[in-house]
């Protein structure tokens, strides 16, 4: 699949961002990913709302191999577009809004948690923070040093 072909294959959906990646695309909208054009096919973001329509079409989920052991992977958060939809761009663009949806609740969930602080913990013999910076010495600002070396 090329790049005129995939602009084209979503123009009922609407304007699309395609990005090389590995043997294919990634197809995003705003910044979010939500479909995956490879040389084993196209491939839509699922989750546990929209795998049963892939499943009544009999899809299956994106698989790989791994190259060094040979290992097939699967990839269930990413379901084959059923072929028939190629022919059916209106109907194409309701199962890739589908998809946008399910990547954005993807993203929902997978947002960041604040970190929290790590705790210090004092050593016995150790001064306080606040008496360390006493004992520091005084910053002496730049132009004061060099005027001493003059």
């Amino acid at each position: 699949m090329d790049r005129d072909f995939l602009t084209e294959l979503f123009s009922e959906f609407g304007s699309v961002t395609l990005r090389r990646m590995f043997s294919g695309y990634s197809i995003s909208v705003d910044g979010t990913n939500f479909a995956l054009a490879l040389r084993a096919g196209l491939y839509l973001r699922v989750d546990e709302e929209t795998i049963p329509q892939f499943q009544a079409e009999g899809s299956k989920p994106f698989q790989y191999q791994q190259r060094s052991t040979a290992k097939v992977v699967t990839v269930n958060s990413y379901w084959e577009l059923p072929a028939r939809l190629f022919d059916e761009r209106e109907e194409l663009a309701g199962w890739a809004r589908a998809a946008l949806a399910a990547a954005q609740r993807a993203a929902i969930r997978k947002r960041p948690r604040t970190r929290r602080k790590a705790k210090t913990v004092a050593r016995k013999n150790e001064k306080p923070a606040s008496e360390k910076s006493a004992l520091k010495k005084k910053s002496v600002p730049r132009q004061a040093k060099q005027r001493k070396r003059r």
